[in-house]
């Protein structure tokens, strides 16, 4: 049989309401897992152009070009590093050897008066918070060990579920896409199409601005581990700038990467030759953090306010409230959010006020349907 009822309209206003309601509340309680979706997400869009590029130029199926691309992605991620791993096993011993062997000769150092001149200073208490703090990470209690491991298999089972989720997004984007337009009614489809195009630019045009700024930290950090004389400074440069794409684990990689060579090899010419390797890979660590912080918080809202037409001084402040609340990934994503976010404003007020949905900019032939 047959039913023609229809909901009334302050029905459908109040299902509107709670299902909104709803979805507000789901997202508050699975905050954890909206935040590994959204960066499952980015990374899919860091990914997405490759795999365009590689079905329109071979014209062969979306699905094999995912897969090409995206195992190539998955083996250069994990594959390589799990593959040198075993090659440096035994450097890192050593590495962590002379920092053991480094922390006890300064503990022993501090624990007696040292003078200088005729100054005498007592560093004792240093020496032994030194011993403390030493013998709590070699010796962790069981309580902290069984915490360790909790972390690390929560944090390698969300690192699944982000990699399953980028080849999802990768393979079923355009249904995923096209499934949401059609929740939207005929009349006003084609306008979504458009707004759709237009946020998309405005991601694209970030990721052109991110790949600008990868290569200035590849070039700026070649030429100072080269002036620095730090052997590999070609290929540690180009790590830099990789993993500045990389949230809250890229910088951390980058520089323990460098320091790890300067510790083992120190300088190799230049004016840090004639230091201890020890001092040489502080050095790296400190122009690392010198540098990468100029970078965050003066050449990236540059380029990246250029990219988005945005003004440089906002882009500025808005980075530093998202990386204070929400870390990296924050920082990472607040641009071209917040250029989205503009351009949905732009056509909601231009609707609200009974104006075409979009103003021409040149960029676009957009025509919209006659209204009814």
């Amino acid at each position: 049989m047959k039913n023609d009822t229809q909901w009334t309209l302050s029905f459908r206003y109040l299902m509107g309401i709670l299902f909104f309601a709803a979805f507000v509340a789901f997202l508050f309680y699975a905050h954890e897992a909206v935040r590994n979706l959204v960066i499952a997400g980015f990374v899919a869009y860091l990914i997405n152009p490759a795999v365009e590029y590689l079905s329109q130029s071979t014209k062969m199926t979306r699905t094999a070009a995912v897969n090409i691309v995206y195992f190539s992605a998955l083996i250069l991620l994990v594959g390589v590093p799990a593959t040198l791993t075993p090659i440096f096993y035994d450097e890192l011993q050593i590495v962590i050897q002379d920092l053991l062997d480094i922390s006890e000769q300064l503990g022993a150092t501090l624990s007696q008066p040292v003078q200088i001149g005729n100054l005498v200073f007592h560093l004792e208490a240093w020496g032994q918070n030194l011993s403390q703090i030493q013998g709590a990470f070699l010796t962790p209690l069981p309580e902290e060990a069984l915490q360790l491991l909790e972390t690390t298999s929560v944090g390698v089972l969300w690192f699944l579920i982000i990699l399953v989720s980028v080849y999802i997004f990768l393979s079923e984007w355009p249904q995923m896409r096209e499934s949401l337009f059609s929740f939207v009614l005929p009349p006003y489809r084609a306008e979504m199409q458009e707004l759709y195009k237009r946020i998309r630019r405005v991601w694209m045009a970030y990721l052109r601005g991110q790949i600008v700024l990868m290569i200035i930290v590849g070039v700026v950090f070649t030429i100072v581990w080269l002036i620095m004389g730090i052997p590999g400074a070609l290929v540690l440069g180009v790590l830099a700038g990789l993993f500045t794409l990389v949230p809250d684990v890229g910088p951390f990689i980058a520089v323990t990467l460098a320091a790890g060579v300067a510790l083992l090899e120190g300088s190799t010419w230049g004016p840090l030759a004639d230091l201890p390797n020890f001092w040489v890979a502080g050095i790296v660590v400190i122009s690392y953090l010198i540098l990468i912080n100029l970078k965050n918080f003066f050449l990236r809202p540059i380029i990246m306010g250029r990219s988005v037409h945005m003004n440089e001084g906002l882009i500025f402040v808005v980075i530093i409230v998202a990386t204070i609340l929400e870390g990296i990934i924050g920082a990472l994503l607040v641009v071209p959010v917040l250029a989205s976010v503009v351009v949905i404003a732009g056509y909601v007020q231009r609707r609200v006020l009974g104006l075409s949905p979009f103003e021409d900019d040149g960029s676009t032939q957009f025509v919209a349907p006659p209204e009814k």
